[in-house]
């Protein structure tokens, strides 16, 4: 299963959600690599800390190689790196990532990142972070996907973009990816005491939006938990935000059965 994490509004939460449900597959057993394709590398600060500046190999390096012939390429496992937690993964992103994409659109590279998945034998599950955009990294990420889940952070302007972010997508899944699927919307940042955010959803439930069950809280902890580079799910598993998480990916993994 592969599942990307895309808005491409920024500040909704996408790599906060990535990094914890990636962080609960491992935890579950399963194997789990972690694709943060955004060049804010802010998946790969999460889950390494400092040593995500260090890295001797990132997407960078796998792009550059796919735009240069090479008779002796690297094998793409050597691209991924370990991380501090059991079966958890990371295909780590750089800053120098954004200034190949005009490249790499113009040498037509849509598809190298399903190729370099496609090449990775052993997972149970990939999680894909996404820049806040919809361009060439998102685009990959998409064609490359299994499913799609979308994050919301209970803001008006952000429920107007939701149209036209599922326009895009049940068009890309038209042209390049049939078996796309959009699993609903995680709403993020929810407070239960504040109107505009309950008045919001319930809006959004009665448009026919497919908005999860599970609602993920605000909560400076999530914020505590990236200081200190692990994910919240591990760092305070009791905590009421680890625990909503939990529940979003047992309600993910019910509706993949």
């Amino acid at each position: 299963m592969r599942r990307v994490i895309f808005n491409q509004k920024g500040g909704v939460g996408k790599s906060t959600i990535a990094c914890n449900l990636a962080a609960l597959s491992a935890a579950s057993g399963q194997k789990t690599l972690l694709v943060d394709l955004d060049p804010q590398a802010n998946s790969s600060q999460y889950l390494l800390g400092q040593k995500a500046d260090s890295l001797e190999l990132t997407l960078v390096d796998y792009y550059q190689e796919t735009l240069s012939f090479s008779f002796f390429p690297k094998r793409v496992e050597e691209y991924v790196t370990s991380t501090p937690f059991d079966d958890l993964a990371l295909l780590p992103s750089h800053a120098e990532l954004g200034e190949l994409m005009y490249r790499l659109e113009s040498r037509y590279k849509i598809r190298k990142l399903k190729d370099a998945l496609d090449q990775l034998d052993g997972y149970d599950a990939v999680y894909i972070d996404t820049p806040p955009a919809f361009n060439f990294f998102t685009l990959s990420a998409l064609i490359a996907a299994d499913r799609c889940l979308i994050p919301f952070d209970c803001d008006d302007f952000s429920r107007r973009a939701l149209y036209q972010l599922l326009e895009r997508v049940h068009e890309l899944q038209q042209d390049h990816n049939p078996g796309l699927q959009v699993e609903g919307i995680v709403v993020n940042h929810f407070q239960q005491r504040a109107n505009l955010p309950k008045a919001l959803v319930s809006a959004m439930i009665e448009e026919g939006l497919p908005i999860l069950d599970t609602y993920l809280s605000h909560s400076v902890k999530i914020r505590e938990s990236h200081q200190k580079a692990t994910p919240l799910v591990n760092l305070d598993p009791n905590h009421k935000v680890a625990q909503e998480f939990q529940a979003l990916f047992h309600e993910l993994n019910r509706i993949k059965e």
